[in-house]
């Protein structure tokens, strides 16, 4: 599903695309922006660096139907969770709880990331910075906690 493997670049080049990868999502956000109904909604900061999130979920069967977000903050929090936003839509709430946590395990450098992740493997430099990390795990914590400020009805449906 990613667009493009370590294997296949030399390591300059493969920089250049994490960088390229990482601009886009920060220049052209997916899914920035406010969304009229919501069934959670929630609001995180980094008080390290300042970036400000708010993460807006819309729930259906027990699934997480719409991340959309909105915000200021840096290249790594904006991009991050706009390649988040796109990967969870439509996704069971299960999966998107799974996918976080191995989301953050990749982040502490515990785990690989799947196929599934897609071009999220970009962050993978960003391990080497811990307090950057904070800044590629805003939008995944905020989306963990929108899901848990959900309906019970909404997030349990699926069961």
């Amino acid at each position: 599903m990613s667009s493009f493997n370590k294997e296949d670049n030399e390591f300059g080049s493969l920089d250049q695309l994490y960088q390229e990868v990482i601009l886009d999502h920060y220049r052209t956000p997916r899914n920035k922006e406010p969304i009229s109904e919501a069934d959670a909604q929630i609001e995180h900061e980094n008080p390290f660096c300042g970036d400000q999130m708010r993460m807006r979920v819309e729930m259906d069967g027990g699934r997480v139907a719409v991340v959309k977000f909105d915000g200021k903050g840096c290249a790594i929090s904006q991009a991050s969770a706009s390649m988040m936003s796109e990967l969870m839509a439509n996704k069971p709430v299960a999966d998107v709880e799974r996918m976080i946590d191995e989301f953050k395990a990749f982040m502490r450098s515990e785990n690989e990331l799947g196929d599934e992740f897609g071009d999220l493997i970009v962050l993978e430099g960003v391990q080497k910075f811990p307090v950057r990390i904070k800044c590629a795990l805003l939008g995944w914590n905020a989306l963990n906690a929108c899901i848990a400020s959900a309906s019970p009805l909404d997030v349990d449906a699926a069961s």
